[in-house]
């Protein structure tokens, strides 16, 4: 997408609409405007910048500057992306052979024709009984009737949003949250509200004076492995925002996309199901390309309710994806490529803690990601933009805040990289930064 900014730039200047010395609109200006991510935005002003089509100066915003040459056009893309949190794929996983065995089996069994029509909404019986056996060791006692399959946990927060909130109505969360979430509710008209954060999570203190206060009756949070943070709320905690949550009359939706690569806490939404909507996604975990995620909600009307809203916006999961993760899920596939996944992401961990055993920072064991706080000489879109200029791209925080004033840290990807070879590369990259001092040119 941030591509696609900086091309229609080039052909705006190009064509004339847009003029040398132009002033450009600033990042959240255009961002709200496109309907994009702010960092996607800043991205972009990065690249075309780099490409020589704008110039940037403090205190005064961006301006058209003109064409850059082809040659420089055509190493606008940098060589690592580590700005999208993935897990990564080891060898030992093996998807390509067990995605392969997965479609033969299943064409084996049924066809694969019958998965090229239409299915039920949530998912069939036959899938939601496979989720909910899988499921009992995180939300021990779940059944079928209170689970449906969503095509990714983004679409069924859409939903789950459309539910429980109407245009101009609020939702609390961290103070620092999840693109997507963001992304949701602002298609929703719905504002979100911040609350602190400390290494432990959301403050309870924070949450239960923001509903005392009737701020909203809805609360988003993600207590396991937060994005970006990487803060994994203990039990204790988790106990006390249950209780506050119960008391003021909130609903929970628990964004839970990382408890089956740290497992040994059970899901907040376990302590309050009446009160909770809990989404175990597996993109996380295994693979974004499933779109499967696993929603439990506090009943079955609540599950069928949500069912409806996914056929209203998305119609159903993709049939034979569905397909794969069922299977996956009853033949023990899933926990083996979880099992190499953890270990893939253990070592990349390492290999971070070595490249940059100096500074200080954020991160789990097991997490695909870390969240470095910069030096103050080091403005966030600045240092981006520096290391995108060395063929390294990451997320600043502004990504993730929600109000005007983000953190200056930046979000690494660790499972993004295709290899450790390249993870290496890239850590070194940003270790080299890290050390020198930011250069004069500026990007606002």
């Amino acid at each position: 997408m941030y591509q696609r900014i900086v091309t229609a730039l080039a052909e705006d200047i190009a064509a004339g609409r847009l003029r040398q010395g132009q002033a450009l609109p600033t990042h959240r200006r255009l961002a709200r405007a496109l309907g994009v991510d702010l960092t996607t935005v800043t991205r972009a002003y990065a690249e075309a910048r780099r490409q020589g089509l704008t110039e940037a100066t403090v205190g005064r915003g961006t301006f058209v500057k003109g064409l850059p040459s082809p040659a420089l056009r055509s190493a606008a893309t940098p060589g690592i992306d580590l700005s999208m949190n993935l897990p990564p794929q080891p060898a030992e996983a093996d998807l390509d052979a067990r995605f392969a065995k997965a479609l033969s089996d299943i064409r084996a069994e049924s066809g694969l024709a019958a998965y090229l029509t239409y299915q039920q909404p949530g998912g069939t019986a036959a899938e939601r009984q496979a989720a909910a056996e899988w499921l009992q060791a995180l939300v021990p006692g779940i059944t079928p009737d209170r689970l449906i399959l969503a095509p990714g946990t983004q679409a069924a927060l859409f939903c789950l949003l459309l539910a429980h909130a109407a245009p101009g109505d609020s939702m609390l969360t961290e103070r620092l949250t999840y693109p997507g979430l963001k992304a949701a509710a602002s298609a929703a008209g719905i504002r979100l509200i911040g609350l602190d954060m400390d290494e432990a999570g959301i403050v309870p203190a924070a949450l239960d004076r923001a509903a005392r206060a009737g701020a909203a009756r809805l609360v988003y949070l993600l207590p396991t492995l937060h994005n970006p943070t990487t803060a994994t709320m203990p039990a204790e905690r988790r106990a006390r925002i249950a209780d506050i949550v119960r008391k003021r009359g909130l609903t929970l939706i628990e964004d839970d996309p990382y408890s089956f690569l740290a497992p040994g806490l059970a899901p907040l939404s376990t302590l309050i199901p009446e009160r909770a909507y809990l989404a175990a996604s597996l993109s996380k975990c295994i693979a974004p390309g499933l779109r499967t995620s696993l929603v439990v909600t506090p009943d079955a009307e609540a599950a069928a309710r949500l069912a409806g809203l996914l056929r209203a916006t998305l119609q159903m999961p993709a049939p034979l994806m569905a397909a794969v993760a069922t299977r996956w899920m009853r033949d023990g596939t899933a926990e083996a490529i979880m099992t190499a996944v953890r270990s893939e992401a253990a070592a990349r961990q390492q290999l971070a803690r070595e490249a940059l055993a100096p500074h200080a920072y954020a991160a789990h064991p097991s997490g695909h990601h870390i969240w470095l706080p910069l030096p103050a000489h080091w403005p966030a879109a600045r240092f981006a933009a520096h290391l995108h200029g060395r063929g390294l791209a990451v997320v600043t925080g502004d990504a993730f805040a929600t109000d005007a004033a983000p953190p200056n840290a930046i979000r690494l990807a660790l499972g993004a990289a295709r290899s450790r070879v390249q993870l290496a590369k890239a850590l070194d990259i940003l270790a080299d930064a890290l050390e020198q001092r930011a250069p004069d040119a500026v990007i606002v």
